[in-house]
């Protein structure tokens, strides 16, 4: 395990901006973030910016996968006012793209989706022009789960598969690779209009070689989007980090995913799911029509 953080894994934290009208915002509404839960290293940056990131569905997990900071245990029951809630934040934040992903909740018939499509719902209502994306658990391959989200026409379905196939086991220990490879081709193949989204985290051990296998699968499934990041030890009770990927290696994954075909592509140390969501729209409308804002804006 690397002792120490090299240069490129440093830099100055921001600070004021919207930060501080962004944080009472959230605690107005009651709502959860993931950029707070899973400790996320570009919190500052997004918060200053005016914007977050959305976790649905409580602050607990139902699951222990062995790189995520998300508390786990036993959650409470989903609260019914949180989509209106939500969308009411949305509106007062003045955001053009909303991100919203959840805890894994295995505890519940649907695993949650009829949840996102509640928050989906609320926020077609009360900002119509505001783009949606959703980052959701794998709803343990309910396809019907999956066609609830999709009902609630997200622009973006994101679903993260983290790591190569062979260290599941060790980092995902109650997903499947192969589960979430099928999501993904699942709404790709249901809604071909809709975007499709995925995420790795490198670091853990993979290989160079298998994470291009990845990026193959993705692209195999139809996927249209990508983000690799660098995988952090959020505690000493989390999986340590194996390597730290240089700058040029992400670039090197960035230029390889581009060529396999991915409309859009953020790679590098701090790249996370949400990271820079809104500039998809750039890479995916024609050049004449690229406003660095969502379409709708």
């Amino acid at each position: 395990m690397p002792s120490r953080f090299p240069s490129w894994m440093h830099r100055k934290l921001p600070s004021g901006g919207k930060m501080a009208s962004t944080v009472a915002t959230l605690q107005q509404y009651g709502l959860n973030t993931i950029c707070r839960s899973a400790l996320c290293p570009n919190q500052g940056e997004c918060l200053a910016c005016g914007t977050a990131t959305f976790l649905i569905l409580g602050d607990r997990c139902t699951r222990s996968c062995t790189f995520c900071a998300v508390a786990k245990g036993a959650p409470l029951p989903p609260d019914p006012g949180e989509p209106e809630k939500l969308a009411q934040a949305v509106a007062a934040l003045k955001l053009r793209h909303v991100v919203i992903t959840s805890v894994t909740r295995d505890d519940l018939p649907d695993g949650g989706a009829g949840h996102f499509a509640a928050v989906l719902s609320a926020l077609h209502r009360t900002v119509p022009a505001a783009t949606t994306e959703v980052l959701t658990p794998d709803f343990c391959g309910q396809e019907q789960a999956i066609d609830t989200v999709i009902a609630g026409r997200p622009d973006v379905y994101n679903h993260n598969v983290e790591t190569v196939g062979r260290l599941y086991a060790i980092v995902r220990p109650q997903a499947s690779y192969r589960r979430s490879l099928d999501l993904l081709k699942h709404v790709k193949e249901k809604a071909p209009g809709i975007y499709t989204k995925s995420g790795l985290m490198v670091g853990l051990g993979e290989e160079f070689d298998e994470a291009m296998a990845v990026l193959q699968d993705l692209r195999a499934a139809g996927c249209d989007c990508l983000t690799i990041g660098q995988y952090l030890q959020p505690s000493p009770q989390h999986l340590p980090v194996a390597r730290f990927v240089t700058p040029e290696e992400f670039a090197l994954y960035k230029e390889d995913a581009l060529k396999l075909g991915f409309i859009h592509v953020e790679s590098g140390p701090f790249v996370r799911s949400s990271y820079r969501a809104h500039d998809l729209w750039n890479d995916a409308l024609p050049a004449g029509e690229r406003t660095n804002q969502p379409p709708h804006a």
